[in-house]
């Protein structure tokens, strides 16, 4: 079992007639089970016409109920990503994946308390991964996303970053020492999103296929030390733990929309600390974060 897709996951992707979405459903389709599990796309405008032999729907909705997809990857620019992610999730998927950056913070506020009020009214829960992230895999079943595929490999390990870029790096690392991956998750560094550093750790804790966590953060908000807090409580795995930035001067906003200290407990100093105290294996150093993780095992 892996954490939220398997090589049975059916996936819409939404904005599939755009370049990148094109782009990345090929790559996509490519991957592993890939061809079997991107089913549908998304364009009002384009509905009844294929892609990659992938036939595309006039909505979420329509392809949810022709295909029994349950998850949709969003390629669409920012300024449409908010209503597509409602979208989805008014069409009850389980998770959508949105790998779209630069959505404008008060369309995140509206879309999140709309799922909020869904919730509360007994609405079907929909997970939002990101958006501005690079979404997530499961080595040699399924990838959704924008991750190199050829990097990762089957294994035990599990990966959670708000790092694009770093959740490659600890990868690679881990493929390159042997030790494979047991699905690798991007979350995405915006202010706004869906799952969080804890949401992950939970269902990593409960992955009987998973042994043990590569846990990479940055700068700015609380997520780490929440996730790190209910680990020292719960986590039954081995962590290790990097926080990208602690060279980063306090006020300056760094790379990702989320990634601005307002100085205190939300500096990479401060959060290392608190995974330190909750019995995280931490370094300051990304290239020895696998070969941290394998003195654990």
């Amino acid at each position: 079992m892996s954490i939220y897709i398997s090589k049975d996951t059916k996936v819409i992707t939404q904005g599939i007639t755009g370049k990148t979405g094109q782009f990345h459903t090929e790559k996509c389709q490519e991957y592993a089970n890939g061809k079997n599990c991107f089913v549908a796309g998304v364009n009002p405008k384009k509905a009844g016409e294929k892609i990659f032999n992938i036939p595309i729907y006039a909505s979420v909705k329509e392809a949810k109920q022709q295909t029994g997809a349950t998850v949709s990857v969003i390629y669409v620019p920012p300024a449409g990503a908010a209503a597509a992610i409602w979208e989805a999730v008014e069409a009850d998927l389980d998770m959508a994946i949105c790998i779209t950056e630069g959505i404008p913070v008060r369309d995140m506020l509206e879309v999140r308390s709309r799922m909020k009020a869904k919730e509360a009214k007994g609405g079907k829960k929909t997970l939002l991964l990101g958006p501005n992230c690079p979404g997530l895999i499961t080595p040699d079943e399924i990838k959704i996303g924008i991750m190199p595929g050829h990097i990762h490999r089957k294994g035990r390990i599990g990966v959670v970053s708000r790092s694009g870029t770093l959740t490659y790096e600890a990868v690679a690392q881990l493929t390159e020492i042997g030790l494979g991956q047991s699905s690798a998750v991007g979350i995405g560094g915006d202010p706004i999103n869906g799952l969080k550093h804890i949401d992950v750790m939970k269902a990593f804790n409960d992955d009987p296929e998973t042994d043990a966590v590569i846990m990479i953060g940055e700068i700015g908000g609380p997520d780490e030390a929440d996730a790190a807090r209910w680990c020292k409580q719960n986590m039954k795995k081995p962590v290790v733990g990097f926080i990208a930035g602690v060279t980063a001067p306090p006020g300056k906003r760094m790379g990702h929309a989320g990634a601005l200290i307002s100085g205190g407990a939300d500096t990479a100093d401060a959060k290392l600390a608190v995974m330190e105290e909750s019995g995280f294996k931490v370094t300051r150093n990304p290239s020895e974060m696998a070969k941290l993780l394998k003195s654990l095992l």
